[in-house]
């Protein structure tokens, strides 16, 4: 677990780098792929700001990724595997890497995609918005961010290996450090880790009044619970009516209202009705244009409150939920007609 920790807070840092131990861990991987040391760093703010400086490099020589990341992470992998075995290593990378995988995973490829719809859209703006040039821009940026080493978001690979490999320990180095980083056979392109980073428990991006990643030249990432929203998205979630909610085209972002406004005050506010009563609860549902319909239970904890109330739960069940206890049942995981609670708590 020591590893999966300090992992875990690598891939979740923000602030500086520090930029002397960073590129040293540079010169380190450089020398351990049996290549001359790098002639120049180039830093920049944001992965944003480090695709236009890849783009303008000039005399920095080939790519040299393959050599520095590619190779010794295969050779490694191989070994380790070797090493332990197939089910060795199954049961090791369950206790290392794949706790870190999916969340990290996740928020590179948010990252590549934020930059690529950044740099798309300023391509369009300067096109008079060209939907062709969007395309070719997008494109464009996406590969020369997947020539990236991910430096702290290459967490669940380094967790899997520290300790048991010295090759990559350069490599390390860096993504302790810094964020993505390009290697090239004379310039190494540098860039920041973000100053901000909000999420929610399930480790999603996640922030109803700012962005949710952010770096220091201003470049931001946008998201309510793992979901991409826009900026103005955002300003206007305090100002929600059951109107306002009803009258937004786009499903996905209908969602992220309801959620924010809260389906039981959506429902008090809109006169909506229940459309079946049980023992178990009241079922509701809101129907939503050009979207499947939010049903939810309405349930009462039989046990009272320290002053003698008894609090409402509310619980989102599938649309197709058409009883009461058919919901209640389907969150334990029972079909209706197995649920049988002998005492309700």
């Amino acid at each position: 677990m020591q590893y999966v920790d300090k992992w875990r807070a690598v891939a979740a840092a923000t602030g500086p780098a520090d930029r002397a131990a960073a590129e040293e861990g540079v010169r380190l991987a450089y020398r351990t792929a049996g290549l001359e040391e790098p002639g120049r760093f180039v830093w920049t703010d944001s992965p944003k700001a480090a695709v236009a400086a890849v783009r303008a490099l000039d005399g920095a020589g080939r790519s040299v990724r393959d050599e520095v990341r590619t190779g010794p992470w295969a050779d490694e992998r191989r070994r380790l595997h070797d090493q332990l075995g197939p089910a060795g290593w199954t049961e090791h990378w369950g206790r290392t890497g794949a706790p870190l995988w999916d969340n990290t995973r996740a928020l590179a490829e948010r990252i590549r995609s934020g930059v690529a719809d950044a740099l798309a859209d300023e391509a369009a703006a300067l096109a008079d918005g060209d939907a062709e040039e969007a395309a070719t821009e997008r494109k464009a940026v996406r590969l020369v961010l997947l020539d990236a080493v991910q430096g702290q978001h290459d967490a669940p690979w380094l967790a899997a290996f520290d300790g048991h490999s010295t090759r990559l320990e350069g490599l390390g180095r860096v993504a302790e450090q810094t964020g993505w980083w390009w290697p090239f056979e004379k310039t190494v392109v540098m860039c920041e880790r973000p100053v901000e980073l909000h999420r929610d428990e399930a480790g999603r991006l996640d922030r109803g009044d700012g962005p949710a990643l952010a770096f220091a030249d201003g470049f931001a990432l946008h998201a309510w619970r793992g979901m991409p929203v826009p900026a103005e998205f955002l300003d206007g979630l305090s100002a929600l009516t059951p109107e306002r909610i009803r009258g937004e085209e786009n499903a996905e972002l209908r969602r992220v209202m309801l959620e924010f406004y809260g389906y039981d005050r959506y429902l008090s506010e809109s006169d909506a009705r229940p459309v079946h009563r049980d023992e178990t609860g009241v079922l509701w549902r809101i129907a939503l244009a050009d979207d499947e319909d939010v049903v939810m239970v309405e349930v009462l904890n039989s046990t009272p409150e320290p002053d003698g109330t008894h609090k409402t739960y509310w619980l989102r069940v599938p649309p197709t939920t058409r009883t009461a206890k058919e919901g209640v049942a389907w969150t334990f995981g029972l079909d209706a007609s197995a649920y049988e609670p002998l005492r309700q708590t």
